[in-house]
C-alpha cells in the first residue's frame, strides 16, 4: 500500500503535532477502530481521532479494550489497536496484550506515559511500562522524539503482523504527544512480505518419511487457520485418505463434517480424538504451535516422527522431535508434498469412523436430553443448531470451553474462538463486540460461565451504546466449575469455588439489553434463535448441570484405544 508520498518531505506548512501524526500513521496502516479509555495524558491523541476516519470505541474497562483489539486482529489478520492512559490504565491493558501474544493474534497496544523529564524518578502515576510489557510482547518501546513516530509505528505493525504474529506495545510520553516534529513527516510505505515457496529438498525428505509410514495422522493448528490453508488441507487429506485432527485454535480449518475429520485435541484427559494418535508413527503438524497444546498428549514417549509444516521453525521440545521441517507457504507445501508422493499412495484411516461415532453419540445424547438444569452436551447441541456454519461463537475459559472445544462441530476457521494460549477468563463478551465489528455479516455469540461473565459484564453497556448486536449465553452454575472439576479429579474433593449471582436477566436489562431466562431444557434453542435474530444486545441465563464433567472423565478413563 502506498501512503502520502515520500517518507519525509519538507514543506512550508506547519507540521502536525505527534498526536495527529500518530493518527495519520494508524490510518496508513488500515486501522479502522481504536478501543480504549482516554486519560489526561493522551487527550490530544483521542481528539485527533475525531474526524480521522478511525472509529474510537469507548469501553468501560481497559482490559476489555485489549481483548477487543486481540479478537479484531485474530479475525482480520490486521493488528487490532487498543489505547489507554498511563499507570493504571496501561496496566489494565496487560492481560489482553499477553493473551494476544500467547494466542498469536496481531495487536498494537498504545499507552500514554508521563513526560520525559520525570520518567527517571519517582513521579505520580509513572512506572516503567516498557519493562512491564516487554515479557508479553514481541517488541515494547517508548517514543522519545517526534521524528521517530512514522518509523516506530510502521515497525510496530510490521512486527505484530509478521509470522508468528503477536502483540507490540508503544508508550507515548505526554510531552512528546504535544510536540511538533522539526519537519513535515508522512507515514512510511507498507511492504507486504509473502511466504516463500517450500524447499524442494525438504519436500523430498518429507516424502521419504511418509513413504515408510504405516499410520500417519495430520494435526492442524492455528497457523493453518491464519494461512487460510483449509482448501489445501482438504486436498491433502483426500489425496492420501489420511485422518486430520485440529487443535482448539485450529477448529474449523478442517471441516468437522468431512469424512477424514478426527475432531479437536486438547482436552485435559485422553479424549476420543487422541486415539487417532496412539498408533500413529508419523504426525504431520500443519501450522501447529506448541503453546496451543502440549505434545506429550499425542507423543508421550517422544517416539513418533514429526513433519513440521509452518512459516517458521518449531519450538524445541523432547516430545516434538522434528524429523523434517518444511518452512514456507502452507498451501504450497501441502500441495507439493501430495504431488511428490507416488500415485495411488494412500493410508488406512479406519479408526476415523469409530472416533466420529463416539463424538456423534455424545451430541445425540445431549440433543435428546431434557434434564434441567441442562447437561452441557445439550447446550453444545442447541448452540450448533442455532448458529449457521459461518456464524461466530466465542467460548470463554471454563468448563463450557472444554465441552465446546472438544464437541462443537466447526466447519470454517475462526468460527469457534477460545483462548488456549493464556486461557484467560472474561475475554468472550468484549471479544464478541470486536468480532461483530470485524465480521458484520456474521451473527456472534459469546458463551460464558457466570464466573467469566461478571468479570467484564460492564461491556454490555458498550455494545448497547455502540449499537453492536450480539448475544451472550451465560451458563449458570454459581461456581468456578472447571476448578471444581479439576479438584475433584486430582483431590477427590473441592473447596472455595462457590459464589452467588445477581438476577442476571434484570442485570442485563439494566444495561439496555434483552434478558432471557431458561427454565426448561426446551427453552434454550428458541431463546437462542430469537436473540440471534434480534438487532440488539441479548443475555440468556441458562442453568447448567456440570455433574456431567466427572462422568465424562470417568468414561474417558475407562475407554481404551486404539481401536
Amino acid at each position: 500500500m502506498s501512503t502520502e508520498g515520500a517518507t519525509r518531505s519538507r514543506t512550508t506548512a506547519a507540521a502536525d503535532d505527534v498526536a495527529h501524526l500518530l493518527v495519520r500513521c494508524l490510518r496508513a496502516e488500515g486501522v479502522e477502530y481504536v478501543f480504549g479509555i482516554p486519560g489526561e495524558e493522551n487527550i490530544r491523541f483521542v481528539d485527533a481521532l475525531s474526524g480521522s476516519g478511525i472509529r474510537y470505541v469507548l469501553v468501560r474497562h481497559e482490559q476489555a479494550a485489549s481483548f477487543m483489539a486481540e479478537i479484531y486482529g485474530r479475525l482480520t489478520g490486521r493488528a487490532g489497536v487498543c489505547s489507554a492512559t498511563l499507570g493504571p490504565g496501561a496496566i489494565n491493558l496487560l492481560l489482553g496484550t499477553a493473551d494476544a501474544m500467547t494466542n498469536s493474534a496481531p495487536m498494537v497496544a498504545l499507552a500514554a506515559q508521563g513526560s520525559l523529564r520525570r520518567t527517571h524518578k519517582e513521579s505520580h502515576q509513572v512506572i516503567d511500562l516498557v519493562s512491564m510489557f516487554a515479557p508479553v510482547t514481541q517488541w515494547a518501546a517508548r517514543v522519545e522524539c517526534p521524528d521517530a513516530v512514522p518509523e516506530m509505528t510502521r515497525k510496530a505493525f510490521k512486527i505484530a503482523q509478521s509470522e508468528r504474529p503477536g502483540a507490540v506495545f508503544l508508550a507515548v510520553p505526554e510531552d512528546i504527544e504535544a510536540e511538533r516534529p522539526a519537519e513535515h513527516l508522512a507515514p512510511l510505505q507498507i511492504d507486504t512480505v509473502h511466504a516463500d515457496a517450500p524447499s524442494l529438498t525438504q519436500i523430498a525428505r518429507a516424502v521419504e518419511v511418509l513413504t515408510t509410514a504405516r499410520r500417519p495422522v495430520v494435526l492442524a493448528g492455528h497457523g493453518a487457520a491464519r494461512a487460510r490453508a483449509s482448501d489445501a488441507l482438504v486436498r491433502f487429506a483426500e489425496r492420501l485418505d489420511i485422518p486430520v485432527a485440529t487443535t482448539f485454535h485450529g477448529k474449523g480449518v478442517f471441516p468437522d463434517d468431512h469424512p477424514n475429520a478426527l475432531g479437536a485435541v486438547g482436552f485435559m484427559r485422553h479424549d476420543y480424538s487422541n486415539f487417532g494418535f496412539d498408533t500413529a508413527d508419523v504426525v504431520i503438524c500443519v501450522g501447529y504451535e506448541i503453546q496451543e497444546f502440549d505434545p506429550t498428549k499425542i507423543n508421550p514417549d517422544g517416539d513418533k516422527r514429526i513433519v513440521h509444516v509452518h512459516r517458521f521453525p518449531s519450538e524445541v521440545d523432547a516430545h516434538y522431535p522434528v524429523a523434517v521441517g518444511i518452512e514456507g507457504d502452507l498451501s504450497q507445501a501441502l500441495d507439493a508434498l501430495a504431488s511428490a508422493l507416488p500415485e495411488g499412495f494412500t493410508y488406512d484411516s479406519e479408526s476415523i469412523v469409530k472416533i466420529r461415532t463416539l463424538l456423534d453419540d455424545e451430541l445425540a445424547y445431549g440433543r435428546d436430553n431434557d434434564a434441567f438444569p441442562l447437561v452441557p452436551q445439550r447446550v453444545v447441541s442447541d448452540v450448533r443448531t442455532a448458529l449457521d456454519r459461518h456464524d461466530i461463537v466465542l467460548a470463554d475459559t471454563g468448563a463450557g470451553k472444554m465441552w465446546m472445544s472438544r464437541l462443537y462441530p466447526t466447519y470454517e476457521p475462526d468460527t469457534c474462538l477460545v483462548s488456549n494460549g493464556l486461557s484467560t477468563m472474561g475475554f468472550a463478551l468484549p471479544g464478541a463486540i470486536a468480532a461483530k465489528l470485524a465480521r458484520p455479516d456474521r451473527r456472534v455469540l459469546a458463551m460464558m460461565g457466570d464466573g467469566s461473565f461478571l468479570m467484564n459484564s460492564q461491556e454490555l453497556e458498550t455494545a448497547d451504546r455502540e449499537h453492536i448486536p450480539l448475544v451472550v449465553l451465560v451458563l449458570v452454575d454459581e461456581e468456578y466449575g472447571l476448578i471444581t472439576w479439576k479438584m475433584e479429579l486430582e483431590l477427590g474433593r473441592h473447596s472455595h469455588t462457590r459464589f452467588t449471582n445477581p438476577d442476571l436477566v434484570a442485570y442485563a436489562e439494566s444495561f439496555g439489553a434483552h434478558g432471557y431466562r431458561v427454565e426448561s431444557a426446551d427453552q434454550l434453542l428458541p431463546a437462542l434463535r430469537r436473540a440471534l435474530d434480534d438487532e440488539g444486545v441479548s443475555v440468556i441465563a441458562c442453568p447448567v448441570d456440570y455433574t456431567e464433567n466427572l462422568r465424562l472423565t470417568d468414561r474417558l478413563g475407562s475407554l481404551s484405544g486404539p481401536f
